[in-house]
């Protein structure tokens, strides 16, 4: 019992000294597309030994902003090399709705100009040494759930794609044959921005397509659900839901294990 014990301890007392040099490592990053110059953000734990799968990360309408920063760094903890890109420019941040709707609209009507700038982001993902460029996947907020879906339809080489109550209309429905991965969107029941109408082309798109695709749907959820700086009054038409949130993160979870195995 007490040579038992005493092997435990030992246990206890090396699995301190790995947690102890375990650490998250964060870097901003910069980088371009064409003349203009952005600023991502890199999150890693290297507890993680080797070349691991990595993760884009697309932000919401505001920019690149903490809340896009946090995501990352807690899919560094799940084991990924995350990378927050930048859609609109280093420092380009929306300070209030109307400036964040003219942003996100220059691309939203440039379907052409978000692929390339999000593909830009998943360059630097790909190039970074701790990155297996065999395995990798996209995340994204709102906006960010629209580009990463663009950036799907263009035919980037992604395992999977997850959208977090994003926009999935897109121009060219018929792009969606050159879907590489598989897509999963996630969705408020409720969200009033992105209604039944758009839901529905989605998915016949999906199916056209040949995707291999999952869509849920969180009811009580409006748009924004997934962050607490939307608000709690669903009549606004975008809500933080806790619920949804968390059933949300834990579907990605689950749909990586099998993407990015």
């Amino acid at each position: 019992m007490k040579l038992v014990a005493a092997v435990l301890a030992m246990a206890f007392v090396f699995a301190g000294v790995s947690t102890a040099r375990a650490e998250m490592k964060t870097e901003v990053v910069e980088y371009r597309h064409g003349d203009v110059v952005l600023e991502g953000y890199l999150a890693y734990d290297d507890s993680f030994q080797g070349k691991r799968p990595g993760v884009l990360v697309a932000h919401e309408w505001t920019g690149h902003n903490p809340y896009v920063r946090k995501r990352a760094e807690q899919l560094a903890r799940l084991g990924y090399v995350a990378f927050a890109l930048d859609m609109y420019g280093k420092g380009v941040l929306a300070k209030d709705a109307k400036e964040a709707a003219a942003l996100a609209g220059i691309y939203k009507g440039d379907r052409k100009l978000m692929r390339a700038r999000a593909a830009a982001g998943l360059a630097v993902l790909r190039s970074r040494p701790e990155t297996d460029p065999t395995r990798l996947a996209a995340i994204g907020y709102c906006f960010g759930g629209t580009t990463v879906l663009e950036l799907a339809r263009s035919g980037a080489d992604l395992a999977s794609v997850v959208s977090f109550h994003g926009g999935l209309d897109t121009p060219t429905p018929e792009d969606a044959r050159n879907i590489k991965g598989k897509v999963l969107a996630l969705h408020g029941g409720d969200d009033p921005f992105v209604p039944l109408k758009q839901v529905e082309a989605f998915q016949e798109e999906m199916r056209k397509g040949g995707v291999d695709w999952q869509f849920v749907s969180y009811g009580g959820a409006v748009h924004g659900f997934t962050n607490p700086d939307s608000g709690s009054d669903n009549a606004k038409g975008a809500a933080y839901n806790e619920r949804a949130d968390r059933r949300s993160w834990e579907a990605m979870k689950a749909f990586f294990a099998e993407t990015l195995k």
